[in-house]
């Protein structure tokens, strides 16, 4: 079985059976030839000339096999790894994406992870299937500085295209405790930084991206329901998210 959440997509060499279509027969096609036959029997007295072959099978009764795929799917992990989420809080949340890396191991899905603090957000790890490596990546990323949430989601976004472009299905997982402080041009003041990452967030949801929102503070924090409600994800408490809810939610948005 794949285990896998992603969207299926036909395929015409591997995959599931699905059925047959009308095709060309070229190089790498598989023919369906019971159908084809099938598609040719009720032409047959039309077709047959004296002296000609018993079975005239022409280009439009080709029927050819198709199968159903799915599409790989890459967790992209985004981890709020600023001051405000203190380090007992971001050892926490780690402790949570560990978690659900071992999960996505498990499914075989890619994974990637992207941590923002100070005035910027940066790529630590590109979509890779080693649960060594995003475990290294995850225990090395630093603690401190300010919240630029809107650069979170921006960094989030692009590669989420980047997913779609390779024919994967993305699935985000924001990590943040919702207390944005820094603005999208690298200026402090919490109320355009909430501004800005609350326009960051709509291009997510008007794509339809799976995702589940991680709120990390020690008490749930309006703002950070604002913003799942934005970025049209799940939103989950931190302190209600034990290893099993964490592992159903992430199933649930990407189904």
């Amino acid at each position: 079985p794949d285990g896998r959440a992603g969207a299926r997509h036909a395929t015409p060499l591997r995959g599931r059976p699905a059925g047959t279509r009308q095709g060309e027969l070229r190089a790498g096609a598989r023919l369906a030839l019971v159908d084809t036959l099938r598609a040719a029997a009720p032409w047959q007295r039309l077709r047959q000339r004296a002296g000609g072959p018993r079975l005239v099978v022409k280009r439009e009764d080709i029927r050819l096999r198709r199968f159903d795929a799915p599409q790989e799917t890459t967790a992209i992990f985004v981890v709020d790894a600023s001051g405000s989420a203190a380090m007992h809080r971001l050892a926490e949340a780690k402790g949570a994406v560990e978690l659900l890396l071992a999960d996505c191991y498990v499914r075989r899905d890619k994974v990637a992870l992207i941590g923002f603090r100070g005035r910027a957000a940066e790529i630590l790890l590109p979509p890779t299937a080693s649960l060594v490596r995003a475990k290294r990546s995850l225990a090395g990323l630093p603690g401190g500085g300010g919240t630029p949430l809107a650069a979170g989601l921006d960094a989030a976004r692009g590669m989420v295209d980047a997913c779609r472009r390779a024919g994967r299905t993305p699935l985000l997982v924001l990590l943040t405790d919702g207390r944005a402080n820094v603005a999208r041009d690298g200026t402090g003041g919490r109320a355009q930084a909430e501004a800005d990452a609350l326009d960051a967030a709509k291009p997510l949801r008007i794509a339809a991206v799976p995702a589940l929102l991680v709120d990390t503070a020690p008490r749930p924090q309006p703002f950070a329901r604002d913003l799942a409600a934005a970025m049209g994800a799940r939103y989950l408490p931190l302190p209600m998210a034990d290893a099993a809810r964490l592992s159903v939610a992430v199933r649930d948005a990407a189904a």
